[in-house]
């Protein structure tokens, strides 16, 4: 599998998109006006304990309050046989403490805290004092004294090999300060030599030492640690051995991911081009149209298929619906088929779209349970090239997937898009023979509470031309009834659902 990384910069924005034989997988926007605070870690100040909630909040400078939980504070060290995959914004999973948040903090106490999720929609940041600071093949980990390796690397024999690796680089005893470390050893450190993982190790241990330094004469709320810009974290934490070429259309962003690269990947700095093509970088693999298509709720398949693919606060939702694809020998063939080809989309679609939390996908009813699990299996495959930690539960009851992908910043659509001003966001807005009753109504009340000898109604034109079309003769009765004139007035300014009842 070929794979090219492209990075695209303007004085507003930086984007990243990730390329995969051909296709666009995953587009990543940092915007200087949306600023990712993932990663940064802060000396906190706790504004608020909740004992019901198990939770504080806590104040790191951001416009909310940020939340804390119990179960991310105070955490047991990580046991030697940790078999997780940390992400770059990834806290450690650990065993959690069964503390009452009150023995834990108090109001006004400072406290080290690490940004685990962004603000999202009306909530805060999510915190955790579980501070894990990643280096392009380890993470370290303050106080944790232990090795872990990440799960996807399966192998047994590479798994010890690079355990040991560390474990002796800790006991050369180059740093008096070594023995408060643990370290993960990360994906890309599969096949690595010791000198690279060492240097890696020198590096994060001055990244401490320099967080240690700024606590000292921090105030509160002060960012003591700030994670690199999105194209050097794109370069840490997506680049491999299959990555062909690093494009970058910038000559600024080229020069300071190149000492970036030089400094940590030296063997990898060839592999960097500086863009000097006529057409915008991202045309070469129509990006941008990708984005777009990535907004609209509605994904075809090449067999004539398509997805629903629907966000709310809650969870995601996935449809597959066979379509115009008439298919094979029977149906049961052909909704297998759809199904099949379905999982490659779907997993594509939750890495471009950037959807997290819980997801249900309604793949088409299949009776054959043999099928059911084929479908389960190519869908866990598809979703192993994903960066993010998925979970796949296998179908319910009622026939639907449930799954869930990790959370650290928003989808794709609430990072570009904004609710529409016209439905507030809900998708849907009355219909023009709804408003036209409520101003029916709304006219009925105002005569009946105040004393006028004409109404002006002001409305949107599509409903001022229903009411006189189709209710010119209720309004004749209401005239009649009310003895009170009313007059009509179209405005273009005024939402459909919007409407004035102005007494003369």
């Amino acid at each position: 599998m070929s794979e090219e990384i492209l990075i695209n910069a303007t004085p507003t924005e930086a984007r990243v998109a990730v390329i995969e034989n051909g296709m666009v997988q995953e587009v990543h926007i940092e915007r200087r006006s949306q600023y990712s605070c993932v990663g940064n870690v802060y000396l906190g100040k706790v504004s608020r304990v909740l004992p019901g909630m198990q939770a504080a909040f806590v104040d790191i400078g951001l416009e909310r309050t940020a939340f804390l939980h119990a179960s991310d504070i105070a955490r047991q060290d990580v046991e030697a046989e940790v078999d997780v995959e940390i992400q770059p914004d990834m806290p450690v999973a650990v065993e959690q403490s069964e503390q009452r948040i009150t023995e834990l903090l108090h109001q006004g106490q400072q406290i080290l805290v690490q940004v685990i999720k962004d603000p999202i929609s009306n909530k805060g940041a999510r915190l955790t004092t579980q501070i894990s600071i990643p280096s392009r093949f380890l993470v370290l980990l303050p106080k944790a004294h232990n090795i872990g390796v990440s799960m996807r690397i399966e192998d047994g024999d590479e798994r010890e090999r690079l355990r040991q690796l560390i474990s002796e680089e800790l006991n050369n005893g180059v740093d008096a300060g070594a023995d408060d470390f643990g370290f993960i050893l990360r994906t890309n450190a599969e096949g690595v030599e010791r000198q690279p993982l060492a240097d890696d190790m020198d590096y994060l241990r001055k990244v401490w030492a320099n967080i240690q330094q700024r606590i000292s004469s921090a105030g509160p709320a002060d960012c003591v640690y700030e994670d690199l810009s999105l194209p050097l974290r794109a370069l840490r934490d997506f680049m491999h051995a299959g990555v062909e070429k690093v494009r970058i259309d910038d000559v600024s962003i080229y020069e300071h991911v190149g000492q970036f690269a030089r400094q940590f990947m030296a063997g990898w700095l060839d592999r960097l081009e500086y863009y000097r093509g006529q057409r915008p970088i991202f045309d070469l693999y129509a990006v941008d149209d990708e984005i777009e298509s990535a907004l609209n709720p509605t994904t075809s398949l090449k067999s004539g298929g398509y997805l629903i693919i629907e966000q709310t606060e809650a969870m995601s939702t996935i449809d597959v619906n066979t379509g115009g694809f008439v298919g094979y020998r029977n149906l049961e063939e052909t909704v297998y088929k759809t199904n099949l080809e379905a999982t490659q989309s779907i997993a594509r679609q939750l890495r471009l779209r950037n959807l997290s939390g819980i997801i249900i996908i309604d793949f088409i009813d299949m009776q054959d349970e043999q099928h059911q699990q084929q479908v389960l299996a190519t869908l866990e495959r598809a979703l192993e090239n994903d960066h993010a930690r998925t979970s796949v539960n296998g179908f319910s009851e009622l026939g639907l997937v449930e799954m869930t992908r990790k959370r650290t910043t928003d989808s794709l659509a609430n990072r570009l898009c904004e609710p529409c001003p016209t439905c507030a966001g809900q998708g849907l807005i009355k219909s023009a023979e709804t408003v036209c009753s409520e101003i029916l109504r709304e006219i009925v009340r105002a005569v009946q509470q105040f004393d006028a000898l004409e109404l002006r109604v002001l409305a949107a034109t599509a409903v001022v031309d229903r009411i006189r079309e189709e209710h010119s003769a209720a309004i004749a009765e209401l005239e009649e009834s009310l003895g009170k004139h009313i007059r009509f007035q179209s405005d273009d300014q005024y939402p459909q659902e919007q409407f004035d009842v102005v007494l003369l």
